[in-house]
């Protein structure tokens, strides 16, 4: 229904501190990169498809449309990710999602752009029975340019930036599963080689 309107951006701009240092979105999950199947659901959920990364900008490009990197160094965080995005987006509204969650729900954009939509808030994002999940979002792209003033003034929390703005969270507590985040090197094995 949202299509046309909307931009897919998948988060793989972290340090990777839980996994070693490594570039968590090249990580393999069940014979392909974390990031790869991540695309897989997303992609078709959203009109175009974006990674925001701070290395391995070659492979990444192979799975969106469009790459772009943090103009913030040192790996600040998500927002510095949604942050660098806010150039080059040119849709009604944009939906996220960390490189790390590669069982994400086949519906996330539609249920969250229904909501985000119909409760005429900024933000809406899923949240799985127990915990807002807020790297998993729908938002309008009018308020991206707000990320910078935060990151400005010191701000890193995704949660804490939503609250200046109008979010509201949804419920997927039908599918708790599909948020599990793969980001601890016992759950997933380094490849040298993304699939």
């Amino acid at each position: 229904m949202y299509l046309h309107t909307t931009t897919g951006l998948i988060l793989a701009g972290g340090a990777g501190r839980r996994v070693g240092g490594q570039d968590k979105g090249l990580l393999d999950w069940q014979g392909k990169s974390l990031a790869a199947q991540v695309a897989a659901r997303l992609r078709p959920q959203v009109g175009r498809l974006l990674i925001s990364c701070n290395r391995n900008s070659e492979y990444y490009a192979t799975l969106a449309d469009v790459t772009v990197s943090d103009s913030r160094r040192d790996f600040q965080g998500p927002l510095a990710g949604l942050e660098a995005v806010a150039g080059v987006v040119d849709s009604e509204f944009l939906v996220i999602s960390p490189c790390d969650t590669p069982e994400l729900p086949l519906n996330l954009a539609a249920r969250l752009l229904e909501a985000l939509v119909l409760s005429g808030k900024d933000i809406s994002y899923a949240h799985d029975g127990e915990r807002g999940q807020y790297l998993c979002a729908a938002l309008r792209c009018t308020i991206l340019p707000s990320v910078g003033h935060y990151l400005d003034k010191g701000g890193r929390a995704v949660r804490q930036w939503y609250a200046q703005h109008e979010a509201a969270p949804v419920d997927f507590s039908d599918e708790p599963l599909c948020f599990n985040n793969y980001n601890e090197l016992d759950l997933i094995r380094p490849v040298s080689t993304p699939q």
